[in-house]
């Protein structure tokens, strides 16, 4: 009998300890079984699928296999406008750290070297075009928002209810003023903020369409911000699918009287893509999304095809962002959206046309080469 309690206290210690992992270390639990399943094209050469595997096996994947599929790799890759450097593309959804070895992962990290880090001594400079209109709680985005901008040293130009066309002319405009600083730039933050379209497009204050994936491409080119960062925040919808989430996996009947009921997560939560170029694969154009150009880090208020949801008190996206910001500030950024999309997936939504919560989770794509402080 006693070993039977004991057993039991142990078996609620580690359904605990897995339940609050996230919320207590920020970081994922990667004690049980680990799984990778490698699909290439006959183009890929054999040498690039063997780097691959050996990189799984040493990761500690107990269970893979190979399959000759005639699929299309991803070839997002993002390529400095000057020069031969390329670099991965990376497309998160991540509540937390991931850290696959098999060794203690909460140990502390070294202090990076300078060169490790983006260089924020130069100017920095911030363009928020928020169309306001029929936008409910907007006003307190563009507050919030614009207050965290002054606050991290950001240079702001504030544009409200911009129409399809002005969104194009106040982005030139912003190209000419970085170009015209007499010294360096560090860092350019563009933030957009509108209704957005079926296919994710964005909705000026006419109702025009504008597609925020080529105002992306087009600050990637500015000469003056070549190999400095540039981050995008888009707070807007992407389609109109709103996501019920998915409950946690069935748990074995001896457990289930332990369980204390979860929220639901975002379907689409918990997702780490890394898109890089491959020898001898081939794309018609850049994906949607990619940027032609590294040092771009892009935050989606929501998942593809989906709501992204705001009400009077403003967007749970952006209000999010800077609650988190203001924290600290001086810490690596994607660690601080990774935190702000985990605190975003726990939200539950009650949306306009449903008493359903809804889930909602970021979607954020780097091809940042080095750390980045907003705050040094």
């Amino acid at each position: 009998m006693a070993f039977l309690v004991a057993g039991t206290l142990q078996a609620a210690a580690q359904v605990a300890d897995a339940r609050d992992s996230l919320g207590r270390k920020g970081k994922y639990s990667v004690q049980g079984l680990r799984v990778a399943l490698t699909l290439s094209s006959p183009g890929v050469p054999a040498a690039t699928v063997a780097a691959l595997e050996a990189v799984f096996q040493a990761l500690g994947f107990e269970s893979w296999e190979r399959r000759d599929a005639l699929v299309q790799l991803f070839c997002r890759v993002a390529e400095e406008s000057a020069g031969d450097i390329r670099c991965p593309v990376f497309q998160s959804s991540l509540r937390g750290a991931l850290c696959l070895t098999s060794e203690e992962p909460w140990r502390p990290e070294a202090e990076p070297g300078p060169g490790a880090q983006y260089d924020m001594s130069g100017a920095r400079a911030a363009l928020l075009l928020a169309v306001i209109r029929d936008r409910p709680g907007a006003e307190r985005d563009v507050e919030a928002l614009g207050g965290l901008c002054q606050a991290l040293g950001f240079e702001t130009t504030l544009r409200t209810d911009p129409t399809a066309q002005a969104f194009w002319e106040e982005l030139a405009q912003f190209q000419e003023q970085l170009d015209t600083y007499r010294g360096p730039v560090s860092c350019a933050l563009v933030a957009l903020m509108a209704h957005g379209g079926p296919q994710g497009q964005l909705l000026g204050a006419d109702g025009q369409e504008v597609q925020p994936e080529a105002l992306v491409q087009e600050l990637s080119r500015c000469g003056a911000l070549r190999g400095c960062p540039k981050v995008f925040l888009l707070q807007a919808c992407r389609g109109g699918n709103r996501d019920a989430g998915k409950g946690p996996k069935a748990l074995p009947w001896y457990r289930r009287w332990l369980w204390v009921p979860q929220p639901a997560l975002p379907s689409h939560a918990d997702v780490l893509q890394v898109h890089a170029d491959a020898q001898g694969s081939s794309c018609s154009g850049p994906a949607p999304g990619s940027s032609g150009q590294a040092d771009v880090l892009t935050v989606y208020a929501a998942a593809e095809g989906c709501v992204a949801y705001r009400d009077e008190m403003g967007s749970d996206f952006i209000q999010t962002l800077v609650d988190v910001l203001r924290v600290d500030p001086g810490r690596d950024l994607l660690e601080l959206l990774t935190e702000v999309n985990r605190r975003v997936c726990e939200l539950d939504v009650l949306g306009p046309d449903c008493d359903e919560p809804r889930k909602a989770c970021l979607e954020i794509r780097s091809s940042l080469r080095r750390r980045l402080r907003l705050r040094v």
